[in-house]
């Protein structure tokens, strides 16, 4: 995401814009908990008041799995509402106490019918993401050849239907290089990209009548045909930022002389995060486990980027608010780009 800029907005109206730096200890007694707990094992009970404070401790940039079905937005929520809840603080309970921003988001979004790693920043760590997420991007996509759709991937309705027996595996593979390097791609229809401030699958979604985006250029930087078996056929694709895999299938169906759209699509790589090595399932989106992920992940990060320990503050009692930033990438006027 050579051109990435952050575009922030609020989860809620309880949303501290203004709020002092995530302090790691916000009491001598709830930390001393901490480190108590810490040492009796993950079994022994913990305060919900040591919870809160080693959650407020929370620093770093880790990734999570996102599965099928919700948005990248709605995924942040549930992992924001688990760990809030884990703490020990439902929303009711935000207005009652003085507030403590706890700062969570998400870059580079992937759409609801994606899968596969989604990088997160917590405290600090979500002034890391622009700068963490400018590397490429791997995806594993199945594309259905002899279906287009408006939406580019099997969500969508279909708008077109062409024979496909003709098409060979060397038929496919003979093209994949016409995608490769620095090239350009015409955006879906479908996306983030925006017109008028307004989102054009919103205004697609409303049956209004959208003009593709002008094709820019966009770099894959490696691209592989990893089986045929008609009508489906799976890459494995290496892009930078601002690219749309479901593009790239639809441009090949058409290359082919028939028309495509994309059956599944896996994020297998985000950045430096990998899927199977550091995108952490649902299971274990609790505080102990981003905390030894945020561990883990602190190698991947580049010594300019390496967090520094804040000065602890005076004791108190806090209670936890959040402000939900949302990083996608963006380029000149065009509004946000997801790179599905």
């Amino acid at each position: 995401m050579a051109s990435a800029e952050a575009a922030a907005w609020s989860s809620s109206s309880s949303l501290e814009t203004d709020s002092a730096p995530v302090p790691e200890t916000a009491g001598t007694a709830a930390a001393a908990a901490v480190v108590a707990a810490a040492r009796m094992g993950p079994g022994a009970g913990v305060s919900k008041a040591a919870l809160a404070t080693k959650l407020l401790s929370l620093s770093g940039v880790f990734a999570v799995h996102k599965p099928k079905g919700p948005t990248s937005a709605e995924l942040l929520n549930r992992l924001k509402e688990k760990l809030l809840a884990e703490a020990g603080m439902p929303s009711a309970e935000l207005t009652k106490r003085k507030r403590q921003t706890l700062k969570i988001g998400h870059g580079g979004t992937l759409d609801s019918a994606a899968r596969g790693v989604l990088v997160i920043g917590i405290g600090r760590g979500t002034k890391m993401l622009t700068s963490m997420l400018s590397g490429s991007k791997r995806y594993i996509a199945i594309g259905e050849l002899g279906k287009a759709t408006d939406t580019l991937d099997s969500t969508g309705k279909v708008t077109e239907e062409k024979p496909y027996d003709q098409i060979t595996q060397e038929d496919i593979e003979g093209i994949l290089q016409k995608f490769t390097g620095n090239i350009m791609q015409v955006p879906p229809l479908y996306s983030a990209l925006k017109k008028d401030g307004q989102r054009l699958s919103t205004l697609m979604k409303r049956g209004e009548v959208v003009e593709a985006k002008p094709a820019r250029p966009v770099t894959v930087y490696s691209l592989s045909l990893q089986k045929f078996q008609p009508p489906f056929f799976t890459l494995d694709v290496e892009c930078g930022g601002g690219f749309y895999i479901r593009s790239l299938v639809s441009d090949i169906g058409k290359e082919l002389s028939s028309c495509a759209n994309v059956l599944e699509l896996t994020r297998t790589k985000q950045g430096p995060f990998t899927l199977d090595e550091h995108a952490l399932p649902e299971d274990k989106w609790t505080i102990d486990d981003i905390a030894q992920s945020l561990e883990h992940c602190s190698s991947l990060l580049p010594a300019e980027l390496a967090l520094k320990k804040p000065k602890p503050e005076d004791s108190q009692e806090h209670g936890l608010s959040c402000e939900y930033i949302t990083l996608n990438e963006t380029k000149g006027e065009d509004g946000e780009i997801k790179t599905c």
